[in-house]
């Protein structure tokens, strides 16, 4: 990878060019890790109404809640403003996989998994948010675990 800065004066902010010849896995990464240092546009409302910014590398779990999509850090719910499927992409570069039908994950922010007898695969998060993912989403799942990327 080539690192390299210019300084100039006609840059009046910050830019940060990533650039390959193919979109590809060490691309997503840096966008991904970009996007959490700066994007800190996410904004939801908290159990008593307060506008909160949130950073999305903080978020634990996007899911719905009857008619509303919840944001889960490891202190507070927000209410947020997107439906689930625009969060899932627009944060697919950072560390978020879709476990179910209503819920999207950090996978970075997951301890382990448990599989029952009944064969429901429970998904318990490092701040001990318990949840549970449905089968057609295991195989992604793990392969997210065992190797930190997506296939």
């Amino acid at each position: 990878m080539l690192i390299k800065s210019e300084i100039n004066e006609r840059y009046t902010e910050l830019e940060v060019h990533v650039c390959r010849d193919v979109m590809n896995e060490e691309v997503k990464n840096v966008m991904g890790q970009l996007h959490a240092l700066f994007d800190v546009s996410l904004t939801g409302t908290d159990e008593i109404g307060n506008r909160c910014v949130i950073r999305p590398a903080e978020i634990i779990s996007f899911y719905a809640e009857g008619q509303r999509v919840m944001a889960m850090d490891d202190k507070k719910k927000y209410v947020i403003s997107k439906k689930l499927y625009e969060l899932e992409k627009e944060y697919e570069s950072l560390c978020f996989v879709r476990i179910s039908k209503s819920e999207i994950v950090n996978y970075k922010k997951i301890r382990s998994l448990d599989v029952s007898l009944t064969g429901t695969i429970k998904v318990i998060m490092k701040n001990g948010y318990e949840t549970y993912t449905s089968r057609r989403n295991v195989s992604k799942l793990k392969e997210l675990l065992l190797n930190g990327k997506k296939s």
